[in-house]
């Protein structure tokens, strides 16, 4: 008698219930830790100095904006070195844009998986986001020799607030993330806007000037989540300024709504993703 293997059916699963998907995440978290161990080993492979590049691109970063921007152009810093103001600045910025990048092109750059193999969608996003943190991680060594340099020692309070803020971080670039990637699955021209797009981002975050050269227009800086940000980690570690709780508030709030717009659209068009990839 002939015997028929057991097939399994994978069907689109609901497109609004998160915790399900939270939980199918969980499931293949070691799948995510593969991913994010690839793309760290592919983006270091073959260089000559590995991970250091982690470190000497914010670093060269900070050294061209202090002679341009602090030395030439005599950038106001709120009474700081300005190096560590923009380095700062800088370590936030990057992650978030960084982050935001590589979440848009995950799909695209994991086509030839996507039409091959079942997995949760979100762990490619997830993944490009986690390999950023431990580039953040890595040049964050920078920023804690600048404070020793400088004499600056954090409050307590600013220790307690850096979750709080690589969570803001993490939801806007994901959210943000999330709405491209689903985009430029079906629109490739996402691709060629964004780079210009971050670069404009750079110039209404205060990364390289402090929120208070704005005046009266210090209002569209707000909108920025990562206003907020860096604002809160300059206040904690460098004393700039007393953390601003509410505009922390305001700004989480808003990168939820746009994680949930985001999560959103992702789901919505994911089961098209092997079709049109």
């Amino acid at each position: 008698m002939q015997k028929f293997e057991k097939e399994e059916i994978i069907s689109p699963k609901n497109a609004f219930n998160f915790w399900n998907d939270l939980k199918e995440i969980w499931k293949y978290k070691e799948l995510l830790y593969f991913f994010v161990w690839r793309d760290l080993k592919v983006r270091y492979k073959q260089t000559i100095i590995g991970v250091a590049w982690a470190i000497i691109q914010p670093f060269l970063s900070m050294v061209v904006f202090s002679v341009f921007f602090g030395k030439l152009i005599h950038v106001p810093s709120d009474g700081i070195p300005y190096p560590i103001f923009v380095y700062s600045g800088l370590l936030f910025w990057q992650f978030f844009s960084g982050s935001l990048a590589d979440t848009s092109s995950s799909l695209i750059s994991n086509r030839a998986i996507i039409t091959k193999v079942y997995f949760p969608r979100l762990i490619l996003p997830i993944a490009s986001i986690f390999v950023q943190f431990v580039d953040f991680l890595i040049a964050s060594v920078v920023l804690v020799i600048l404070m020793i340099y400088y004499g600056f020692a954090p409050h307590l309070t600013g220790l307690y607030i850096m979750p709080l803020l690589i969570v803001i971080a993490f939801l806007a670039a994901m959210g943000g993330g999330m709405i491209l990637a689903a985009l430029n699955v079906k629109y490739r021209d996402v691709r060629y806007v964004l780079p210009y797009f971050i670069q404009l981002l750079l110039f209404v975050t205060p990364v390289i000037y402090p929120p208070s050269i704005a005046g009266k227009y210090s209002w569209i800086l707000a909108i920025n989540p990562m206003t907020a940000v860096i604002k809160g980690a300059r206040g904690a570690l460098l004393h700039t300024e007393p953390i601003n709780w509410f505009l922390l508030s305001i700004s989480l709030s808003a990168v939820a709504i746009l994680f949930i717009i985001g999560f959103y659209m992702f789901k919505k068009t994911e089961r098209y993703f092997a079709d049109i990839v």
